[in-house]
């Protein structure tokens, strides 16, 4: 029988056809089927607990990270109790994480044990990191390397109370902490006369991660270039000094104790107070639980003649002991490129650290989220040095000393740096240069 070319053809294409088929099945049986497949890698992740909402959405996202890359599944771990020092016994044990989320506050001191895997060798020209805001990114380097990739950041902005505006007959938002001062006693009331306040002009939080931008704003500084606490020099004094005036001798706001509530947030939507410098995590909180309030945001008022607020931004990091790090690149890939990026800050709770992100989204011309993204370009960031729970444990108990009048701001504020210096001596081996 004589072959023709064309048979010869016709033979070609039905071995390469077998060979396709033999391939496919390779990738796709399933387990135990005795045919070869794709090994599927697992990465673990972990993460603090959020709100059931939050919660559904990330899982959802990581369910779309799953779906876009079939070889590898994501087993994902809310820690709902003391998130770093769970994470830090889990980094001594060699138990940790793929991936975590690295709060700003925590990554000086995380970095600076060697325990992340540095991820500029991973990052591919195309991915863009020009695309983020230097100053959200700049809390994750050190000596020029990254070590993280912030998912998200809010910044701080002023919440006003509209009705209450509009009745105390103001009709637009403090542009200087003088202003919101005068507005403040405006706003004070009492309705029914019976000597107690039933709305305060302003609800102060007595926090340090509240405080650092007035510190700031006069020249002060948190912390010195070997990680000490210098919060308590005149320059920081008069910020904080705004503070306590205002509550002291204005009697024109009210911490959340004062009213009832646990937040600035429920205060002002309780109504407890006419003004409030709160997060974007507010706006989907007050339009859910106070659906009634009329409110509105504007930039934090300026002091001494300076912009200023505080930026918070979370990272995902890669632990240097991961057992599967490029399967752990590509989930951190996936979560702060655009389309990851783009489906977790969808819900407005957090803003997008990608500028495009926020472009596509339209928060810089959102009424609510405009302020909040105009905060990031003269923002603080929160960090506080390599031992930051130690400043912040001792500013706090010591400001709100000050702030109900028990001891005066300067002897407070000495007191707390002394106390948190001496404890970071001690953690650090006693190695602060004295000269």
């Amino acid at each position: 029988m004589v072959m023709t070319r064309q048979w010869w053809k016709f033979v070609g294409l039905a071995v390469a056809i077998a060979l396709l088929v033999v391939s496919c099945q390779r990738l796709l049986a399933p387990a135990g089927s005795g045919v070869m497949h794709a090994e599927i890698v697992t990465v673990t992740l972990s993460g603090w607990s959020a709100s059931p909402t939050e919660q559904a959405l990330f899982k959802q996202v990581l369910r779309e990270f799953e779906a876009a890359h079939p070889t590898i599944r994501v087993r994902y771990e809310a820690i709902s109790d003391q998130y770093m020092d769970v994470l830090k016994t889990r980094l001594i044990g060699d138990a940790a994480p793929d991936v975590f989320y690295l709060d700003g506050l925590e990554a000086p001191f995380l970095i600076s044990q060697g325990v992340l895997e540095p991820l500029d060798a991973y990052i591919p020209t195309e991915f863009n990191l020009e695309d983020f805001e230097a100053s959200l990114l700049d809390s994750f380097r050190y000596e020029n390397q990254t070590f993280g990739l912030p998912k998200d950041y809010s910044t701080l902005a002023l919440f006003y109370n509209k009705t209450a505006f509009a009745e105390a007959g103001l009709t637009a938002a403090p542009q200087t902490w003088e202003q919101l001062r005068e507005y403040a006693k405006q706003l004070t009331i009492d309705r029914n006369q019976d000597g107690r306040i039933d709305q305060y002009g302003y609800g102060e939080i007595p926090e340090l991660a509240r405080q650092v931008y007035k510190i700031r704003a006069f020249g002060g500084e948190l912390v010195d270039g070997q990680g000490y606490a210098t919060f308590a020099t005149e320059a920081g004094l008069r910020g904080l000094q705004l503070a306590v005036d205002q509550y002291q001798r204005d009697r024109s706001s009210a911490q959340k104790s004062d009213v009832g509530t646990n937040s600035g947030s429920e205060m002002f939507g309780q109504g407890k107070v006419a003004m409030a410098i709160e997060g974007p995590w507010a706006i989907p909180y007050l339009q859910e639980t106070f659906p009634e309030l009329d409110f509105a945001t504007a930039p934090v008022p300026a002091i001494n003649h300076t912009p200023g607020t505080m930026v918070y931004t979370v990272a995902y990091v890669m632990n240097r002991q991961a057992a599967h790090k490029a399967e752990a690149w590509e989930l951190i890939q996936y979560l702060t490129g655009n389309a990851g990026m783009q489906r977790w800050t969808s819900a407005g709770s957090a803003l997008p650290t990608r500028r495009s992100v926020a472009e596509t989204l339209g928060y810089a011309d959102d009424p609510l989220r405009s302020a909040f993204v105009e905060g990031v370009d003269y923002a603080t960031p929160w960090q506080a040095g390599i031992y930051p729970t130690v400043i912040m444990n001792s500013f706090d108990n010591q400001f709100v000393s000050a702030l109900l009048g028990q001891q005066p701001l300067p002897q407070a504020m000495q007191r707390a740096q002394e106390n948190a210096n001496e404890e970071i001596w001690m953690q650090g081996g006693g190695s602060r240069d004295e000269g």
